[in-house]
């Protein structure tokens, strides 16, 4: 019975990744989730409960913003939405933003439906490379732990040894550290390859530097001085 609850669990998840970003492609253009972006990285930086995430973030190696998660629910939920990361470079500026998008599957009572955004901080080089493949689950491929907030100490002494990704949401001003565990994060090839010239490769987007659009500037701007 618990093998048949995962294979469908599976195959809702693949479902949901395959379907949900298309429908935002409809919705918004890359200028737009760029612009999400950047007001969705502004309002944590300005909560004063996202003090630890602002710690966190000076020694992460990237970082994901996703400005629009999506939640449905009628006993079977889903959860998804397109966002985009960042890395850190050798010479501390930040990187041109790679698209990606994100889906969960969860089983269990509920009904309804919820819009959030959230933050991925990436803390070590092996979850950014594992993020940049053609797709990661967390808590499969990488570890990943709701983020430290309110606590009131540094991230020195508040993160968990061995953790590859911490995440934070918001939803309706309440900012909180949020398990996603069991999501699935896949690169977006459609808007990597319209804003970058048809550069689809995040390695060569984030990594390398073979790809750049000054669209992406204002959101680089802010991530500088989140991540300071």
């Amino acid at each position: 019975m618990t093998a048949w609850i995962a294979r469908i669990g599976t195959a809702i998840l693949l479902a949901v990744v395959a379907v949900l970003p298309a429908r935002a492609a409809e919705l918004t253009t890359e200028r737009e989730l760029l612009a999400k972006a950047q007001f969705t990285l502004e309002r944590f930086a300005n909560s004063p409960k996202m003090a630890d995430a602002r710690a966190l973030a000076r020694s992460a190696q990237g970082i994901m913003i996703f400005p629009s998660l999506l939640k449905g629910a009628f006993f079977v939920g889903g959860e998804g939405g397109t966002g985009v990361l960042l890395a850190r470079r050798p010479d501390g500026t930040w990187s041109y933003p790679a698209f990606y998008s994100l889906a969960s599957v969860s089983f269990g009572l509920q009904l309804g439906g919820q819009s959030s955004e959230a933050l991925m901080l990436i803390m070590t080089p092996g979850a950014l490379r594992a993020v940049m493949a053609d797709q990661a689950k967390l808590g499969a491929d990488v570890s990943a732990a709701a983020g430290p907030t309110g606590t009131g100490v540094g991230a020195s002494s508040s993160t968990d040894v061995g953790t590859d990704i911490y995440t934070y949401s918001n939803t309706s001003g309440l900012f909180i550290g949020a398990s996603f565990e069991g999501a699935v994060i896949a690169r977006r090839e459609d808007y990597n390859g319209a804003v970058y010239g048809g550069i689809v490769n995040p390695r060569k987007i984030v990594l390398d530097g073979e790809a750049q659009n000054p669209i992406a500037d204002p959101l680089r701007a802010d991530m500088a001085a989140f991540a300071r």
